[in-house]
């Protein structure tokens, strides 16, 4: 063979083998479905700025130079200090315009729109409990998904509900779109989770059947707060510790009580019916139709303000008209019901009734999905004994997952 062959031979093999190569990597980009992760109440980093007048505490800064994660900064969460983070935390209810507001001489800001960093980890130091998405995003990374190509992140506020959050759905349908581009124009796969879950169907609500058809894959939900929770009650009663035993309560419930989100997760009148009793005292029993009561009695009047002004979105609930894979757990205590015993109502501590759930939404409102009558296909899965955060995490949803993407 002439030398002149030879090197003939050889290009025409390399050419060969670069196009083979080539059609390999169109192809696996071709069976990739582009995923956007919408996180659920406390699931996106926030980061604040500070040029305040006053402070609630010595100990607490008026300014900085620029922005500090605050959300979730454990720092922090800590006796003392956690009456700074409150202050600048919390939202303040303007009763004329019906909308919320950051406190005054606090800038804040949601970081990483697009990004999967800031919805993987809610701290940005990767401190274990600040874990959010990252077991989910690493599995699909694993099967070939790229962060922030094949993979991005729609953070938001979670404070505020869907009235307050209009520029988020603006900016979600513009990060579908361009998901859809740099991915071969695949259409997307919407994965959310808890109120994720009805912020994506408020989104879908909004958009033309058309667009839906064009740009969305299917709709993945974890833990679907879809109907709300009998928690939300108890978190305007007497506050959360959100798990720590060194929190008290009744501190992180000046802040947790101004979020129009928590108005807007209470349990809606489409979920439970009207004589079903929510809160149980000695002098009154409290269903759906009595949140207005509900909050003169805990001397929180801006609550039915806020309620009233979310209530539109509890029951709004018609089918996304897209594909749906709806997960959840079951089998674990939920609260079902507030019991105060005689005389404690409003200042004591109440008992709880429970019943099923994943520990924080209950069982019928995670079950949602399956009121839906749509020509898509609604599947439903659950995951016995798993609970409301734990969903993100459990090898089981992951195999779940992975069958999903790799299915499509």
């Amino acid at each position: 063979m002439s030398s002149r062959f030879a090197n003939y031979l050889s290009i025409l093999l390399l050419s060969l083998s670069v196009s083979m190569s080539s059609a390999f990597f169109v192809v696996k980009r071709q069976e990739i479905t582009p995923v956007i992760l919408v996180p659920g109440d406390g699931g996106s980093q926030v980061e604040a700025k500070l040029h305040k007048d006053r402070v609630v505490h010595y100990l607490c800064e008026k300014t900085t130079q620029d922005f500090f994660n605050i959300w979730l900064n454990m720092e922090l969460l800590v006796p003392l200090v956690i009456d700074c983070w409150i202050d600048n935390m919390r939202l303040v209810y303007d009763n004329v315009t019906r909308m919320s507001s950051n406190s005054k001489g606090v800038e804040i800001r949601i970081p990483g729109f697009g990004n999967t960093t800031s919805v993987e980890w809610l701290d940005p130091s990767e401190a274990s409990p600040g874990a959010y998405f990252k077991d989910i995003a690493n599995a699909l990374v694993a099967l070939g998904y790229e962060r922030n190509v094949s993979l991005r992140g729609a953070p938001y506020d979670f404070r505020k509900a869907p009235n307050g959050n209009g520029e988020y759905f603006v900016r979600l349908k513009a990060l579908v779109e361009e998901t859809y581009g740099i991915n071969d124009n695949q259409r997307v796969i919407i994965l959310a989770h808890s109120m994720g879950g009805p912020m994506s169907l408020h989104f879908l609500h909004s958009q033309s059947k058309s667009w839906k058809d064009k740009y969305i894959r299917a709709l993945v939900t974890l833990s679907g707060a879809w109907g709300g929770s009998v928690k939300a009650l108890k978190v305007f009663a007497v506050g959360d510790n959100l798990g720590s035993y060194v929190l008290r309560e009744s501190i992180l419930r000046e802040e947790q009580i101004t979020s129009p989100s928590l108005a807007w997760l209470m349990p809606s009148s489409l979920f439970w019916n009207p004589d079903e009793i929510l809160i149980q005292t000695d002098e009154k029993n409290y269903t759906t139709k009595d949140f207005k009561e509900f909050f003169e009695a805990i001397d929180y009047p801006v609550g039915w303000e806020m309620r009233k002004d979310v209530e539109k979105y509890s029951v709004e609930f018609q089918a996304p008209d897209v594909e749906v894979h709806c997960l959840h757990g079951f089998g674990v205590d939920t609260i079902n019901r507030l019991v105060y015993k005689p005389g404690t109502f409003p200042d004591g501590y109440p008992g709880f009734l429970y019943g099923d759930g994943d520990g924080t939404v209950n069982k019928r409102s995670l079950e949602g999905c399956l009121n839906w009558k749509q020509k898509e296909k609604v599947y439903h899965q659950t995951f016995s004994s798993l609970d409301h955060t734990g969903i993100l995490h459990d090898e089981r949803v992951l195999s779940y997952l992975q069958s999903i993407v790799t299915n499509m």
